[in-house]
């Protein structure tokens, strides 16, 4: 760590944030042939040391005896305050270096409200904002993660971006940063070479245009560019590398345990998931590969909680073997194994018995919409029945608790609809009083988020309800959920607005998101932090409605911004499964049915790769 921190530690919120020298953090010699890497996550330390993707790309990088990789995160508002004052610049928490001195900076990009932060972090370490006013003796600023599939508000601000997975495209990027360090080369000519590897993205080489104030499309500046940027996509996750060792922080961080990826990718096809598009197809890891790595982290961190990570972890068709075998394991030596998402079934309270025998927590299930003809629309595969008997057994085994997820202002809404959520959830709650075997009263929690419309989905086209509507949907859902046993909970509609005014832009927000900042805008995402007026005067100050962002409603065939970043989905699909929805008609899981001829087996040269052949349940 910077040592001009130390004195500034008894006067911030969380000094362990800033102080290093947690257990396996890896501290490397600064030498001239090395390749200096920080990677930036534009949160605080408590969320980002629990990102798996930080970990992957650490450990591989540190994994290299010609490269180096340390981290930095955004510092909380107090800490920034006394840096300012004086004139410490953001550094990375291994070598305590300042962001400035490396070669590249890596940012993740995993939900529009972080935007700000980046810009944030940037100014903090004297790295000038927009990529064409950086010098040739400054770092190559970069980004990653599922943001990157519509990065255009952020295209002024990055050097190059690295478009899906980056196990193998890392080394990559760290082979041309090296070439170019020792032929002296400039930053335009490295970025040259970057624009060649497949999956990556150099903004600066292409222009937005506009025709009336609408996007028309982008045209390239240079010779031999792609038009479309396809992602990176590893067709075997067993071959891929996979960290033996986890930094274990000195303060409670968020996702604080030990964590395997036991597959990547989901085709459920549910119409509002940016995930399940993006991150297709489905691939498994092998069960006896990821009891190896439980137990070398298990040893390597001390942590007693293991949790077996995914989209939809309830869908590894091993899923039950391996989770009986992981408690057998470890269940001796207090340790626990967890799942953080479950499917809507009852296998999901069978595998939540295995886990939780000693002490019911409480479940969570996500049914999104409160109608079956709404749960059609959005093609969420689940069926009243199959809620009646989840949550009936889930109470006569003895839980009390339920949590169920919705989402307001989906296509096709009516009040109806609403009223459905509130059906639903009195329901679950008598079902609880007729079902239950505990001697705690049972709970019923219903937690609402706003629909946001997401790039490369079937609801691309459809613009967000005006703000006044979901703060009414909100209002009347609180009104109708008056009822003991039952609390609500729901997301602020004005972090949603945001959400998805970034989520649909173009580069014209770029000047916005700049004079957010200047205005004070950052951790957007914290109730407590977001200042949705000052975002209101940078959108004024500006002269961009951002109505027109959210809300307008897209007809199939007019440009997109994110029309050149391919996540392998062909339009023709998303279009198809649009007039679906429309018609509410399901599409079924490709996994278990038919090809649904979304595109990306074809596209991509890589298929779902299940290690059992058949259904897991």
């Amino acid at each position: 760590m910077d040592k001009r921190l130390l004195p500034l530690l008894p006067l911030v919120s969380k000094p362990a944030r800033y102080t290093n020298n947690e257990v396996n953090a890896v501290h490397k010699e600064w030498t001239e042939d090395k390749v200096k890497m920080v990677l930036a996550f534009p949160d605080v330390y408590d969320v980002g040391m629990g990102h798996l993707g930080f970990k992957i790309l650490y450990a591989i990088i540190n994994g290299r005896s010609d490269a180096l990789a340390e981290r930095a995160y955004a510092p909380w508002v107090d800490m920034q305050q006394l840096m300012s004052e004086r004139g410490i610049p953001l550094t990375a928490l291994e070598s305590g270096r300042s962001l400035a001195d490396f070669d590249l900076v890596g940012f993740t990009l995993q939900h529009e409200l972080s935007y700000t932060n980046i810009l944030k972090m940037l100014d903090l370490a004297g790295i000038p904002r927009r990529s064409r006013e950086r010098r040739e003796g400054d770092p190559l600023v970069l980004a990653g993660g599922p943001c990157a599939f519509n990065v255009e508000p952020l295209a002024d601000f990055l050097d190059f971006v690295v478009l899906g997975e980056g196990e193998e495209v890392i080394h990559e990027v760290l082979d041309v940063a090296k070439a170019g360090k020792q032929r002296g080369v400039g930053r335009r000519e490295i970025l040259r070479e970057l624009a060649r590897l497949r999956g990556v993205y150099v903004p600066g080489f292409y222009r937005a245009v506009y025709a009336q104030g609408k996007f028309q499309g982008l045209e390239a500046l240079e010779p031999n560019l792609p038009t479309t940027i396809e992602k990176r996509v590893a067709p075997d996750l067993g071959a891929l590398p996979f960290p033996e060792e986890f930094v274990v922080p000195y303060t409670e961080v968020i996702h604080d345990r030990v964590m395997v990826e036991i597959l990547r990718g989901c085709t459920r096809g549910c119409r509002f998931c940016q995930a399940g598009m993006i991150y297709r197809p489905v691939r498994e890891r092998d069960p006896e590969q990821l009891k190896e790595q439980v137990a070398k982290l298990v040893k390597s961190t001390g942590y007693d909680e293991i949790s077996l990570s995914s989209l939809s972890s309830g869908d590894y068709t091993q899923i039950r073997p391996l989770v009986k075998e992981l408690i057998a394991t470890y269940q001796g030596c207090g340790v626990s194994v967890s799942l953080p998402s479950l499917r809507l079934d009852s296998f999901a309270v069978e595998l939540a018995e295995e886990i939780q025998k000693a002490r019911k927590t409480g479940l969570t299930f996500a049914p999104e919409a409160g109608t079956q003809r709404l749960r059609d629309v959005i093609n969420k595969n689940v069926s009243d029945q199959d809620l009646k008997e989840v949550v009936q057994a889930a109470f006569q085994a003895g839980w009390h608790r339920i949590k169920l997820y919705f989402m307001i202002g989906l296509p096709t809404e009516t009040e109806q609809d609403l009223d459905g959520i509130a059906d639903l959830a009195k329901q679950v709650l008598a079902w609880g009083r007729q079902y239950r075997t505990s001697r705690k009263r049972p709970e019923v929690t219903v937690s609402v988020a706003s629909f946001v419309p997401k790039p490369h989905t079937p609801f691309q086209w459809r613009g967000q309800d005006p703000l006044e509507v979901l703060q009414g949907k909100q209002e009347y859902l609180m009104e109708r959920l008056r009822h003991p046993g039952i609390q609500f909970s729901l997301h602020k509609v004005e972090h949603s607005f945001l959400e998805a005014v970034f989520s649909r832009g173009d580069r014209r927000l770029g000047a916005v998101l700049e004079r957010a900042v200047d205005l004070g805008c950052q951790f957007d995402s914290w109730d407590d932090q977001l200042r949705f007026e000052s975002w209101l005067q940078a959108f004024r100050d500006e002269g961009l409605d951002p109505k027109e962002y959210a809300q307008r409603c897209l007809e199939p065939g007019d440009p997109l911004p994110w029309d050149h970043l391919s996540p392998g989905v062909d339009t023709k699909f998303l279009v198809q499964e649009w007039q679906r929805a429309q018609q509410a008609v399901p599409t079924p899981d490709c996994r278990w049915d038919r090809c649904s001829l979304c595109g990306v087996c074809f596209n991509l040269k890589v298929a779902n790769k299940l290690t059992e052949v058949g259904r897991g349940d």
